[in-house]
């Protein structure tokens, strides 16, 4: 006999073998209607998921209220756009099809290019299969039938992943819904129909089979989809709001920053107005680190691989690293094979190639004959490590550590806070690159604390409270802190288990202790080295954004790492606690994220030009020098329009360029002293004297008062993806 433990506590019994639908049949026709998959035992399973026969299992029932089968129908709606695609195009590849944060996509290759003209006539075939309410059919076979199966299909990208992506798994499954046959672990809705008719296609992109370059070009079809038409409309209205908030084009209007491909791609050139905002942001931080007790240092932007072996960065990130820079010529070469070998991705023939090549440019490593690749792989590792090997720096933990390990430490020189805003070093893939927010180089206002174990829940409180500062700084209230714990299942993170045990437990009680808003737990978000909180920041339109961490990390001081120490009051050597934090998280990202966040329209403390002077004609440009002079003695950042223009023309300028202040003078403000003060967001303020519009605007830059942030209606976003694709 079968249990089955339901949510509100109540228990079902059933003699024979059933599945989740008829257990949602058997509860009542209104579930079994509403129902449109299952959580058997805390895992997702579709409603024709055979239950065990015998022994216990507990079953909630998704339905159109629970925020995780949005997740589902959205990878369901996927599978119905590559099948509307499929019947309006010959010959389309398919890759792969996942649900992100706000839909789906689907990444195909086909003869002719899709462009957005032809989103209308791809969504009618999507509507007429959804009114034709496919059944969405589960099929489980063996591995040696899925590669046929795949093959009959004509899906080469499909053969490939069964032949290598999923090389060691035994049996696949895929999932049928009319004349369309995907490889896909699910899970899905029962049928097209429950897809409703609140879907939309957005956008088509570029992107390369698996990532690499070198590889298929393929069109990444987007979409989104929603239960309720209301929904749709909102988040459509916030995806327009979003494109004229686009950093990329305000940062461009307002010259805040460019990217040259001379320079290369995701490689951020601060203009003098971005660097005018950047050093601001930078300037109220220094001056909180110092109340705080912060030490300032510098570190070179590279260094040994080996600092980065010992930290676990390399070769744990590797593959979102730059290439290794080798003193030996032969470095590199040998560096790839190392890398393949572990990795088992190369041939003999192609070894034996590399391998004369590397002799050619002065290999003289010793490679026992008939060695394994794994013997082999660790030979030339020993050859390689004789030889100086560089990393553009993709952290800046390890040169901090170092510097506390120049000289000796006591207990009572801890807590150690050292702080630098570091320009750290990723390769992220071009087709992730995105403006600032995504980039190949990033600064870091980055911090690392070293203190005993006693001063640990201090110093962490500390850091979340620094954190809680600069956002409220910028008027960002609306954020949630999620903690990143790790995930048993994964081998991801170094350390001993109780280490992170310990660490958990410590995080979790500072920050309920501080009653942070939204506080969730989610395993595998941790750092590789231990558990983080991050404060996920929402916009003025809804959207949702990573910005300040902090980490707490018993590892890299541990013995096999970095093995620090300091003498306690016993005069005996104790192991320091390290807290990793940065508040801004990356000054590319943070301001990508304001650009956006106020829509450009930066309040006067931040603005990188705080107010212009105006001339109502050439007779008054004098006076206005001279204003403008005495505006910029008092500190303000200020510049002047004296061109013979209307004046009405030079304020409509001043507007659309989202200076905070005009400040207009005519022929009687000279001989008044005075001068005419407009406002951007409250318009005109009349005539005062110019050491009072002084006083005015220095008091709003000593508030750092924000005053206003455009903001519009938002569709609730807060449904996660699910991992539904192989």
């Amino acid at each position: 006999m079968l249990t089955v433990q339901l949510p509100d506590g109540s228990s079902r019994p059933f003699e024979t073998a059933v599945t989740c639908r008829e257990v949602a049949e058997a509860i009542g026709p209104g579930l079994a209607k509403a129902a449109i998959a299952a959580e058997v035992d805390g895992v997702q399973r579709d409603l024709a998921y055979q239950l065990p026969a015998e022994g216990e299992a507990a079953v909630r029932f998704l339905t159109k209220r629970d925020p995780e089968a949005l997740g589902v129908m959205r990878h369901s709606c996927a599978h119905v756009m590559a099948q509307a695609v499929m019947r309006l195009y010959k010959d389309v590849q398919l890759a792969f099809g996942p649900t992100t944060g706000s839909g789906f996509y689907y990444d195909m290759l086909l003869p002719e290019p899709i462009s957005e003209e032809d989103f209308p006539k791809i969504e009618a075939e999507m509507k007429k299969i959804v009114k034709e309410d496919l059944a969405f059919e589960r099929l489980d076979k063996p591995r040696d039938e899925s590669l046929q199966l795949c093959q009959e299909l004509g899906q080469r990208f499909k053969v490939e992943h069964v032949e290598t992506g999923l090389g060691d798994q035994d049996e696949l499954s895929f999932y049928r819904q009319g004349e369309f046959v995907d490889l896909c672990r699910g899970v899905h809705i029962p049928s097209t129909g429950h897809i409703g008719k609140a879907f939309k296609l957005l956008n088509v992109a570029g992107a390369y089979w698996k990532g690499d370059a070198s590889r298929d070009q393929l069109q990444r079809l987007y979409a989104t989809a929603f239960f309720d038409k209301k929904e749709l409309a909102d988040y459509l209205t916030q995806v327009e709001e979003a494109k004229k908030r686009d950093h990329r084009v305000l940062g461009k209007q307002l010259e805040l920053f460019t990217i040259d491909q001379k320079v290369g791609s995701g490689l951020i050139l601060w203009l003098p107005k971005g660097a005018v905002i950047r050093q601001t942001l930078e300037d109220m931080l220094k001056a909180e680190l110092t109340k705080r007790g912060y030490d300032a240092v510098y570190t070179p932007h590279v260094g040994r691989v080996e600092l980065y072996e010992t930290s676990g960065h390399f070769p744990y990130y590797r593959e979102s690293q730059f290439p290794v820079l080798c003193e030996h010529e032969a470095g590199s070469l040998v560096d790839t094979l190392v890398e393949r070998l572990r990795a088992g991705e190369i041939e003999p023939d192609e070894e034996a190639k590399l391998m004369d090549a590397a002799r050619l440019l002065g290999f003289d490593g010793d490679i026992k004959e008939g060695a394994t690749a794994a013997e082999r792989a660790a030979a030339l590792d020993v050859w390689a490590h004789k030889h100086e090997r560089y990393l553009l720096k993709p952290m800046n933990c390890p040169h901090h550590i170092m510097i506390y390990k120049s000289k000796p430490r006591s207990y009572r020189d801890l807590p150690v806070r050292l702080a630098e805003f570091g320009t750290v070093y990723r390769y992220e893939q071009s087709g992730e690159l995105s403006g600032m927010t995504r980039v190949r180089g990033f600064t870091q206002d980055d911090a690392h604390l070293f203190c005993t174990p006693e001063q640990v829940p201090a110093e962490f409180r500390g850091c979340l409270e620094m954190t809680q500062w600069v956002l409220e700084s910028l008027g960002m209230t609306d954020y949630r802190v999620r903690l990143g714990f790790r995930d048993p299942d994964s081998t991801k993170y170094v350390g001993a288990e109780a280490l992170w045990d310990e660490a958990e437990a410590q995080l979790k009680a500072v920050c309920e202790s501080m009653d942070l808003p939204g506080l969730s737990i989610e395993p595998g978000e941790a750092a590789f080295y231990g558990p983080k909180a991050d404060f996920v920041v929402t916009d003025c339109i809804g959207r949702e954004w990573q910005l300040g961490t902090v980490q707490l990390d018993y590892n890299l001081p541990s013995a096999d790492r970095f093995g620090l120490e300091y003498i306690g009051a016993d005069n005996k050597s104790h192991r320091p606690v390290m807290i990793h934090r940065a508040p801004f998280g990356s000054m590319e990202r943070f301001l990508g994220v304001l650009i956006e966040h106020f829509a450009g329209a930066f309040p006067l403390w931040l603005a990188p030009v705080q107010a212009r002077v105006i001339t109502v004609s050439e007779k008054s440009e004098a006076y206005g020098r001279e204003v403008e002079t005495r505006l910029k003695a008092a500190g303000l950042r200020v510049e002047g329009d004296y061109r013979g223009s209307k004046l009405g023309a030079k304020i409509r300028e001043g507007q659309l360029e989202l200076v905070p202040y005009l400040v207009v003078v005519g022929e009687q403000d000279r001989d008044n002293g005075t001068v005419a003060l407009r406002d951007r967001i409250d318009g005109d303020q009349g005539s005062c004297t110019v050491d009072e519009a002084i006083a005015r605007l220095k008091q709003e830059v000593a508030d750092r008062r924000v005053r206003q942030v455009a903001e519009t209606a938002a569709a609730d976003l807060s449904a996660k993806a699910v991992g539904n694709e192989y």
